[in-house]
């Protein structure tokens, strides 16, 4: 089957398919006739692995050492449970950052409701942002901006 052939029963796009050629991770065989990239059914079912393995959030360099170890008759299980349990630690974290990110974009949209729109006067960009509290590390270390200097 052709690209878009392969694409239409997989449920993805054609372009999709061309990237994960270029990747490595499909192999397809040369059209003699007319060069075209041919794809077998391995093929669509190795393009089903890949979109299972991306929708568990691996990458497609770590897509591809997992293919590797299978196309090499070697179990990928081993490396695949390492790898997922390496990175759930790091989702977990960034899940509890992007909660408080949440937490703080609520709370300035509650504090600016009935805060006056500003006009930039040379002075202040954005009086809503400039009236949020800085809660960087360096905000208590940092001199406060004096006019003229």
């Amino acid at each position: 089957m052709k690209v878009s052939e392969l694409a239409r029963n997989a449920g993805v796009t054609a372009e999709t398919v061309r990237h994960y050629t270029r990747e490595g991770l499909l192999q397809p065989s040369r059209d003699p006739e007319n060069g075209y990239q041919l794809y077998d059914s391995d093929s669509l079912n190795r393009l089903r692995f890949i979109q299972r393995a991306r929708t568990l959030g691996f990458s497609v360099r770590e897509i591809g050492e997992i293919l590797d170890h299978a196309d090499h008759g070697d179990s990928p299980c081993p490396l695949v449970r390492d790898l997922l349990a390496q990175r759930l630690p790091e989702i977990q974290a960034r899940i509890i950052e992007l909660q408080a990110l949440a937490e703080r974009m609520e709370q300035a949209l509650t504090t600016w409701q009935d805060m006056p729109d500003g006009t930039p006067d040379g002075h202040s960009l954005c009086r809503l942002i400039e009236s949020f509290p800085d809660s960087s590390p360096h905000a208590s270390t940092k001199a406060p901006h004096k006019e003229g200097v």
